[in-house]
């Protein structure tokens, strides 16, 4: 974190002198990645080399297909790292999709030094969700260490949450179906 403009800096200097290079982001590189950048400093720079980008899986995705289908419906990504974006910016953003009663994945939901979002986040959702909203906590996904849980509104901040964890918070016709977390698209059954 915080060295993505000095590596897209010298992957575009490099790919000017003609070299072919690979410059990595985990997850979907369009997708809190660093495509977007890598573009804008192309574009900044007037480095005209070819860019490709190619699209992995999210961690919303990911985190979602290994708690169940909380995804089936709309949602939304929210990032709460204030580190490129000012918390009140962030903050409207939660209220308006918690109000709007969509789906979240919340993205870099705390680090050491910035808990406050996490529980500011979670008394925003509180005021338009009933506590036993489900809401589901992927850490690792993929990797060593790998650890999912499923909680509710009312208790998810009593995991273990860090910026390795995506949190999906439920919406009001979201359920726990024999441990899976599922937001219904409303087929009739």
């Amino acid at each position: 974190m915080r060295q993505e403009v000095k590596r897209c800096r010298l992957a575009l200097e490099r790919a000017k002198s003609g070299a072919v290079v690979s410059l990595l982001s985990s997850g979907d590189a369009g997708v809190y990645g660093m495509a977007g950048l890598a573009i804008e400093m192309a574009v900044a720079e007037e480095i005209y080399a070819p860019i490709e980008i190619v699209p992995g899986i999210s961690a919303a995705n990911s985190a979602a297909a290994l708690l169940g289908a909380p995804l089936m419906l709309d949602y939304a990504c929210i990032s709460l790292s204030d580190l490129l974006v000012p918390w009140q910016t962030i903050r409207r953003r939660v209220e308006a999709v918690a109000s709007a009663d969509m789906v979240v994945a919340l993205y870099n939901p705390k680090s050491a030094r910035r808990v406050k979002q996490i529980e500011e986040t979670a008394t925003i959702f509180r005021q338009y969700r009933p506590a036993t909203t489900p809401v589901g906590v992927a850490t690792a996904v993929g990797c060593e260490g790998e650890r999912v849980v499923l909680s509710d509104l009312d208790r998810f901040l009593e995991i273990e949450i860090g910026m390795r964890s995506v949190v999906i918070v439920g919406n009001s016709s979201s359920k726990c179906l024999n441990g899976w977390f599922v937001t219904p698209r409303g087929y009739n059954l």
